[in-house]
């Protein structure tokens, strides 16, 4: 089963921006990957995700705009470009993967693979 691991996390002030990565122990190109973020005493909720062919992408309202999914199949990655980042954006970032991707899931249940988590904290 493949593996992910989250990099990318940091503390930055509001307004900044980061790049998150997702990298897959192996190859991911048929797979629907998404990011969720929990936030501490939070529920895990969704934030965005790309179908394997990357020619579907959806967001969270609260990021619409601001953030943008994409992935390199060649290189089993995953991304999350943050603009204009927000204190309520302070969360753990996980990266999911769907590897049955029948559907381009924006809820938890469909994903099977989950990473450990990449630390995002923006101050004001």
């Amino acid at each position: 089963q493949v593996q992910l691991v989250e990099s990318g996390g940091g503390l930055v002030q509001a307004g900044a921006s980061l790049r998150l990565s997702c990298a897959a122990s192996g190859r991911i190109s048929r797979y629907v990957m998404a990011w969720f973020r929990q936030a501490p005493g939070k529920e895990r909720e969704f934030v965005a995700v790309i179908s394997w062919s990357a020619y579907n992408a959806y967001y969270a309202d609260s990021v619409k705009g601001r953030f943008t999914i994409s992935r390199d199949n060649d290189k089993n990655m995953v991304y999350l470009q943050m603009n204009n980042l927000k204190e309520e954006d302070s969360a753990v970032y996980i990266c999911a993967a769907d590897v049955n991707a029948a559907v381009v899931g924006t809820t938890a249940t469909p994903y099977d693979v989950w990473g450990q988590g990449t630390q995002v904290t923006v101050s004001s």
